[in-house]
């Protein structure tokens, strides 16, 4: 899927015109453990590149989540408060918040799944 990019942060974004639906890679998930708590943000809040917006709790641990790209979220995916499972669906279901991009360059500099997997590998 070429309209999927990922970051360095294990964050995804899957592009729909100027909107980006952001979750976090199997890779995050696998790293946190067992999921607990989400905290989301609101609709309508501005983010810039690299903020954090969100806050997931695990068993393990506290990790907070960054927004790839600027823009205002517009959608956040309250399923997740009552549904953590929702985060380890597909990329339909399984998104945290959808952003209206301010700079569509931005994620043009993010990796392909390819770069994403060769990156992945080199950490293990």
């Amino acid at each position: 899927m070429s309209n999927v990019k990922y970051t360095k942060d294990h964050e995804w974004i899957k592009l729909e015109g100027d909107t980006a639906w952001v979750g976090i890679t199997t890779y995050a998930r696998h790293a946190l453990g067992d999921l607990v708590f989400i905290e989301l943000p609101e609709t309508g809040r501005a983010v810039a590149k690299g903020d954090d917006f969100a806050v997931v709790e695990s068993v393990k641990a506290a990790s907070e989540i960054y927004t790839p790209v600027t823009g205002e979220i517009v959608e956040v995916n309250e399923v997740l408060q009552d549904n953590m499972d929702a985060l380890k669906e597909d990329i339909d279901t399984g998104w945290i918040v959808k952003v209206k991009m301010s700079n569509d360059n931005e994620a043009a500099e993010l990796m392909d799944k390819a770069a994403y997997d060769e990156y992945v590998a080199g950490l293990e």
